[in-house]
C-alpha cells in the first residue's frame, strides 16, 4: 500500500489507518437471501450481487483506503456476515449492524456480536426507521431501552429517517445524550422540493451535540436521470451550516446511487459541493469526523 501523502485530504493513504474514508456502502449477496426493499422494476440496475472486491478498485481510484459497511436489511444473520468481511479485508474498517431493538436480550445480542473473534468490527447498530408506520417509533419506551443498550456497548446509532420521524429523532437524541448518533443520507430531503420543514427540523436535530451527519444518499433522492451537483447545493449548505464539518462525513451509498451516479461521479459530487472549505474541513468531512465518531483504527 502506497504511502503516498493525499493533499485534498491530508491523510496519508496507507490502509484502514489513513486516508479517506467512505462512511457509508452496502454489500449483497442474493443467493444468500433477497434485499426485501428491491420492489418494482426500477431497481433491476442493483438487483444483482455487490461484493467487497467490486468496490476496491473504485475506492482505490477514489483514494477512499477504510470504508464502513452499512446493514441492509433487518435480519439478525447479516452483521456476523458483516463482520466476517470486515476481518478478512483490509479496505473495511468498520460495520454498521442490525439487532432487534425491541427486543428484552438486545443487550445480550450487543454482547454476543462484541464477543466474537471479529465483534472488534462492529462500530454501530442501524434500523429502517422510516419504514415504520409510527413517526414516533423511536420515542417508544422498548426501543429507547434498546437504544440505552447500544450507549452501553459503546456502539454508534445510525438514525434512517426522513422528514416525519425527525421531530422524535430530535426528542430522542436528546433523551440520550451519551448515545453517538449519526444522521444517515442527511435524512432524505426530496431534492428540488420545497426544503421546510426538513431544513428547520434537521437544524434542531444539528443543535444537540451527540449527533453527527452523514453525506450521502442525495443522488437517489434527486431526479435520477438529470440530477445536477446543482441540485443538491442547498440541501448541502444546510448541512454544513447546521453540523460544521467536524460532525459532518462522506457516505457514498454505493451500490444504492448506482440508480442514479456511478461512484466515481458520487466522489466527484462531494469534492465539488465541499470545494469552498479549507483543507481541514474538507479531511474532517471527508476522514477526520468518520475515524473519531466511529472510532476506526
Amino acid at each position: 500500500m502506497s504511502g503516498r501523502v493525499d493533499e485534498d485530504t491530508g491523510g496519508q493513504a496507507d490502509g484502514r489507518v489513513g486516508g479517506r474514508v467512505d462512511a457509508h456502502h452496502h454489500i449483497w449477496d442474493l443467493s444468500v437471501r433477497e434485499q426485501s426493499w428491491m420492489v418494482g422494476p426500477e431497481l433491476d440496475p442493483v438487483r444483482r450481487n455487490f461484493t467487497i472486491d467490486d468496490l476496491a478498485p473504485l475506492a482505490s481510484a477514489a483514494d477512499v483506503t477504510a470504508t464502513v459497511v452499512v446493514q441492509t436489511v433487518s435480519v439478525a444473520a447479516e452483521t456476523p456476515e458483516f463482520l466476517d468481511v470486515a476481518a478478512g479485508n483490509e479496505l473495511v474498517a468498520g460495520v454498521v449492524g442490525w439487532v432487534d431493538l425491541t427486543a428484552p436480550d438486545v443487550a445480550d445480542a450487543l454482547a454476543g456480536l462484541q464477543n466474537r473473534p471479529d465483534g472488534s468490527w462492529l462500530k454501530g447498530i442501524r434500523h429502517q426507521v422510516h419504514d415504520e408506520a409510527d413517526p414516533r417509533w423511536l420515542c417508544r419506551p422498548d426501543v429507547r431501552a434498546g437504544l440505552k443498550a447500544v450507549a452501553d456497548a459503546g456502539l454508534v446509532y445510525d438514525l434512517l429517517t426522513k422528514t416525519p420521524q425527525l421531530p422524535a429523532a430530535v426528542q430522542t437524541v436528546a433523551a440520550l445524550p451519551e448515545l453517538a448518533f449519526v444522521v444517515d443520507h442527511i435524512s432524505k430531503p426530496v431534492i428540488g422540493a420545497d426544503p421546510e420543514p426538513w431544513a428547520t427540523e434537521l437544524r434542531a436535530l444539528a443543535a444537540l451535540p451527540n449527533v453527527s451527519c452523514k453525506l450521502s444518499g442525495m443522488v437517489t433522492e434527486a431526479s435520477w436521470t438529470d440530477w445536477k451537483v446543482a441540485d443538491l447545493q442547498p440541501y448541502v449548505e444546510v448541512v454544513l451550516d447546521a453540523f460544521g464539518p467536524d460532525r459532518v462525513m462522506f457516505g457514498s451509498d454505493w451500490p444504492v446511487c448506482l440508480l442514479a451516479a456511478s461512484y466515481a461521479e458520487v466522489v466527484e459530487a462531494a469534492e465539488e459541493l465541499t470545494a469552498g472549505l479549507t483543507p481541514a474541513e474538507r479531511n474532517a468531512i471527508f476522514s477526520t469526523t468518520a475515524r473519531r465518531v466511529y472510532h476506526l483504527t
